[in-house]
């Protein structure tokens, strides 16, 4: 596979990963890290951009992506769960909350203010260029990677370069999260991008695209995918870190409420008007191609999970889905689709962990089970406490567990559920031992 062909992969993927809130978490941070800056867009990079590359590279490893992956645990709930995780991150959540933001950040600083007719045309609109490019999957690395990608890196490189003109105001005094850990605390809010549900998804995009090169062999493919990977967490970090430091040079100005506010008077104090044009672009980019890559990744899971499906009656059915639900409004998608993500989101990174270190395990299904078991507990327990839900006899042992209070509870018992599957492993014999056994009882007789 040519090298340029790599570097097309890796931008496209670049672009689809790169939404509206990969523009805001950096610059947020850089507001509230000030002179701490560097150490924690560090730690947010790590997570940031590390775990969703390595969900990539997961499912390079196994040949029939995250069905498989999750299938270790069992069949059905292979089904469920990614099933569960494309409608998630696709029609029902992921796709409507992008088209939201492209129109409230893209459109609407334009045309006066927040409208629901306006919402109503610009969607339709948005999703008809999306059902247009999506309905050829094989031309995404041509139409996103070499077309729109360099666009994207244009509008940031614009918006960067003009923070180096800004007058300097010093840095500001790191905020109170960022003060004494914010190595740690850039680390968590990387992780908590969730980007690593996205990963999932789109790694499906970029190994078809690897393999359409004639790359069959498995051993290649993830070399491929590592490859494209280390293209994306290249343009993706030097990216964070450019917001991120729009944010510390434009803390000094304002007391701004959001990442978002941030940008929009940095984009205005640099350009002027022609300054939210620039950002209204940026972010309307960055949405419509995270909507392509959503909507190419669900057209093609459930046209082979559903046969009678064909990937253009699915691709259909999810665009008209994403218009109904965007001009529900942005608060309503959000107000739903957290707790979901709540759920899923530690379930999909233990599963990505596991497919890594499950070679020394033999890829157990007990690890998996008790690992994915335990997990799951907690992060139900953490989705209906965002619903305000509170399960009582759970509350007192889940407040004990370490790690509660940056939503990280769920690590002790996925390691505890992953440590008693080996023991079990270990413990009890295969099922073609006992077949064996069984055998030669049947024989002795």
């Amino acid at each position: 596979m040519k090298n340029s062909r790599t570097i097309a992969v890796g931008f496209m993927l670049f672009a689809m990963f790169f939404g509206a809130g990969n523009l805001i978490y950096p610059a947020s941070l850089g507001m509230g890290a000030g002179e701490n800056y560097l150490p924690a867009i560090i730690g947010f990079i790590l997570t940031g951009v590390g775990l969703p590359i390595t969900a990539v590279i997961a499912l390079s490893l196994s040949k029939n992506g995250a069905t498989e992956i999750a299938g270790r645990v069992h069949p059905a709930f292979a089904i469920a769960f990614v099933s569960l995780i494309y409608l998630a991150i696709g029609p029902f959540f992921g796709i409507p909350r992008a088209a939201n933001v492209a129109y409230e950040m893209g459109t609407a600083p334009l045309t006066g203010g927040l409208s629901s007719p306006i919402l109503f045309v610009f969607s339709l609109i948005f999703f008809t260029i999306v059902f247009l490019i999506s309905r050829n999957p094989s031309k995404l690395v041509d139409i996103i990677g070499r077309w729109l990608t360099p666009l994207l890196f244009l509008s940031i490189a614009a918006l960067a370069a003009g923070a180096l003109f800004l007058p300097s105001s010093g840095t500001v005094a790191p905020g109170e999260k960022y003060g004494s850990t914010p190595f740690f605390s850039g680390f968590v809010e990387g992780y908590l991008t969730m980007d690593a549900i996205a990963g999932l998804a789109f790694g499906i995009i970029v190994i078809a695209s690897i393999q359409q090169q004639g790359v069959t062999d498995q051993k290649q493919l993830t070399r491929q995918t590592i490859k494209a990977g280390a293209v994306t967490a290249i343009g993706l970090s030097l990216v964070y870190a450019a917001i991120g430091w729009v944010g510390v040079k434009m803390a000094p100005s304002g007391d701004f409420a959001s990442g978002s506010l941030l940008l929009s008077s940095a984009a205005e104090t640099m350009f002027g008007s022609t300054g939210t044009i620039i950002l209204g672009l940026l972010v309307t980019l960055a949405c419509f191609t995270t909507c392509v890559g959503l909507t190419v990744t669900c057209g093609q899971y459930f046209s082979k999970r559903i046969p009678k499906l064909t990937y253009l009656q699915v691709i259909t059915v999810v665009t008209i889905l994403s218009l109904g639900i965007t001009n529900l409004g942005l608060n309503q998608i959000i107000k739903y689709s957290v707790p979901v993500l709540t759920f899923l989101y530690p379930i999909t990174i233990v599963l990505v962990i596991l497919a890594f270190i499950g070679k020394y395990f033999r890829h157990s299904r007990y690890v998996y089970r008790g690992a994915v078991a335990f997990t799951a507990i907690i992060s139900l327990y953490e989705g209906l406490q965002v619903l305000e839900i509170s399960i009582e006899p759970l509350t007192a042992f889940v407040e004990m567990l370490p790690f509660v209070t940056i939503g990280l509870a769920w690590v002790l018992p996925a390691f505890a559920g992953g440590v008693l599957g080996a023991i079990i492993h270990v413990l009890m014999p295969s099922s073609s031992k006992r077949r064996r056994e069984k055998y030669a009882l049947s024989r002795s007789k």
